[in-house]
């Protein structure tokens, strides 16, 4: 017959650590945390030239069918400050870079500096190219392309 002193248990231990839940959950905060760090430390240099990209091509095909549409001849051309569209009313086309350290070479279907890009009025053009840099410690070159017949787009990175 066992007998026990006042103040102490019966029966078996208390299990001691922690159950796989607990686990399961503190494995996932630091999941998610993680990866809200991620994300915020995505936006690099490469990402915001990506986006000068893209926002160049969506111009230089709109200076494309302003040409189209008035009938005027329209040349791209970089500036100091950036860049702007002659032959299109004022105000009608953005000019300017959006992040500062980038700037830009128009080339031919060749790849010769040229002075601006001709963007009609016909609806075909020659083979043109830009190349878009961003300055810094760590520089990027795009690539952006057309062979007269297509629209421009990003084609590939170029060496700095």
């Amino acid at each position: 017959m066992p007998t026990s002193a006042a103040g102490s248990r019966s029966g078996p231990p208390a299990a001691a650590g922690f159950t796989l839940i607990e686990l399961l959950v503190v494995v996932a905060i630091i999941a998610f945390a993680t990866a809200g760090v991620g994300f915020a430390l995505r936006d690099t240099a490469r990402a915001g030239l990506d986006r000068e990209a893209e926002r160049l091509v969506a111009l230089l095909e709109a200076g494309r069918a302003q040409a189209r549409a008035s009938g005027a001849q329209v040349r791209w051309r970089v500036t100091a400050q950036g860049f702007v569209f002659d032959g299109v009313p004022p105000g009608a086309l953005p000019h300017g870079w959006q992040m500062d350290g980038v700037s830009a070479q128009p080339l031919d279907g060749s790849g010769r500096p040229v002075a601006a890009l001709l963007l009609g009025p016909e609806p075909i053009i020659g083979p043109q190219q830009v190349l878009i840099r961003s300055e810094g410690p760590t520089a990027q070159v795009l690539r952006l392309a057309t062979d007269g017949l297509r629209p421009f787009a990003v084609v590939d990175a170029a060496a700095p």
